[in-house]
């Protein structure tokens, strides 16, 4: 190894890291938007209780990854239902 180069597999293994990531984030995203379109009364019609619910899974969708980058370990499991 040169001085101050990486090693090939480990530029690989973070380009493969950055492309996902990159993809995978804006994917969320979108669809995060998408839940955002429910909120037009004049198509839908929700109770508070049910936006506080999908509000509460997002958050804790997203509390769930910042823990597995802290400590990574096996996949998460569970589905939402209202």
């Amino acid at each position: 190894m040169d001085g101050g180069t990486k090693p090939q597999g480990r530029n690989d293994k973070r380009e493969k890291f950055r492309t996902l990531a990159e993809a995978r984030t804006n994917k969320a995203i979108q669809a995060i938007a998408r839940i955002g379109n429910l909120s037009n009364r004049q198509i839908y019609d929700f109770e508070e209780a049910e936006v506080r619910k999908i509000v509460r899974a997002l958050r804790e969708a997203v509390s769930a990854v910042e823990t597995r980058f802290e400590t990574p370990r096996g996949k998460s499991g569970g589905g939402f239902k209202l």
